[in-house]
């Protein structure tokens, strides 16, 4: 097996977030799919190093925004690489509260869905939550961005914390800056 064709797998690029009382952070993914129909099931898969995961756990609730596929790096960077525990990610966010009452980000978003957790899996380093579909909307038709695209063609990087993270980060120096990821 070689890292080359665990990168054939398809991954699309999101915004996660949650709550945390009065408190909102998020974190970039590549790991969201679709489990059932009925009901409306996600799972996505989360770091426990990750200041977003400990949100989840204690709320229960995420979003979703699913990014379009010419979102700018510099925005990827300030919710993949940096953490919420230095900096407001939201704080020139342009975002609503959904249903839930979990924060939905609208910046380089075409659209969002909103899940409940009903279960969760771990798996090493990594939790799998399984959420409930309650909400979603489109709000333009876009192309999205995937991590392929993401990797191959603007150049991007995993950080240590995502599950495709192959060191790409520690060779270039930002797994230094990853340290205290989302």
């Amino acid at each position: 097996m070689t890292k080359e064709t665990l990168l054939k797998l398809t991954y699309g690029m999101y915004i996660v977030a949650s709550r945390k009382g009065d408190r909102f952070n998020g974190l970039i993914i590549n790991t969201a799919t679709q489990v059932t129909a009925r009901p409306p099931t996600v799972a996505v898969c989360i770091s426990r190093d990750c200041l977003t995961h400990g949100y989840i756990e204690e709320s229960g609730v995420l979003s979703i925004s699913m990014l379009k596929k010419d979102t700018p790096l510099r925005f990827i960077g300030n919710w993949g690489w940096k953490s919420g525990r230095d900096v407001d990610k939201f704080k020139d966010a342009r975002f609503k509260i959904g249903q839930t009452g979990a924060p939905i980000v609208l910046d380089n978003a075409f659209a969002y869905l909103e899940l409940k957790v009903t279960d969760r899996l771990t798996m090493g380093t990594h939790t799998i939550f399984v959420g409930e579909v309650v909400a979603g909307e489109t709000f333009e038709d876009a192309e999205p961005l995937t991590y392929s695209y993401y990797r191959d063609i603007k150049g991007g990087r995993s950080s240590k914390y995502a599950p495709t993270y192959d060191g790409w980060g520690e060779r270039s120096g930002e797994g230094k800056d990853a340290e205290r990821l989302a």
